[in-house]
């Protein structure tokens, strides 16, 4: 019988001490969710030209999230708008916190190389955030960028020969620091909810 309780002790005890060890230990890192683009064929390395007409390649952004949108500045509409959406957000993560959001790089790069120089660019996107840069370039170099990215844009006429609009796909991407795609965000997604996805996947 004493034998028997003391055995008894021994594993209480135990027991005791593997759970104040386990109470104690430093919980494991939480590991980073998988976001909707992970593993795709999305991006790779460009050489383009910012606003201020410095090259910029895709190591410039090396261990920065980037937050990208394809667009051009001569289109009356939904650029502006979606720009003007991915600054919003970016502002509202700002806020929730600063230091993840210093991390994001906002970037806009144009389909439409021939029309939009640095000039023009500098112009777009001082109306936006503070630290949004544009980029454009040769229009091999931008269309070898779009094909990366898997961006649709193509030329539509609606006059002369000089006058004409671009019809492309409306996507922002979020990369993560080493170029990799993490997610994209569609049309119809508000500020507030890219600026949620941006708190979940930005490290």
């Amino acid at each position: 019988m004493k034998v028997g309780i003391a055995a008894l002790a021994s594993v209480l005890v135990l027991a005791a001490a593997t759970a104040l060890t386990i109470g104690w230990s430093p919980m494991a890192p939480r590991p980073a969710p998988t976001g909707a683009l992970e593993g795709a064929a999305v991006g790779g390395p460009f050489r383009l030209i910012d606003q201020d007409g410095r090259v910029v390649t895709s190591d410039s952004f090396r261990g920065r999230y980037r937050l990208m949108y394809f667009g051009f500045t001569y289109c009356p509409d939904i650029c502006p708008t979606d720009v003007q959406k991915m600054s919003q957000a970016l502002r509202l993560f700002e806020q929730r916190d600063p230091a993840r959001a210093a991390r994001i790089q906002p970037i806009m790069v144009t389909i439409d190389p021939e029309r939009d120089t640095p000039k023009i660019l500098k112009q777009f996107v001082s109306n936006f955030h503070p630290r949004l840069i544009g980029l454009t370039g040769p229009p091999a170099a931008i269309t070898d960028t779009l094909r990366r990215f898997g961006v649709y844009a193509s030329r539509q006429q609606v006059g002369g020969a000089s006058s004409y609009l671009m019809d492309h796909s409306a996507l922002m991407y979020l990369m993560g620091p080493k170029g990799d795609p993490i997610t994209f965000f569609a049309r119809d997604a508000t500020p507030d909810q890219i600026a949620s996805e941006l708190d979940t996947y930005v490290r």
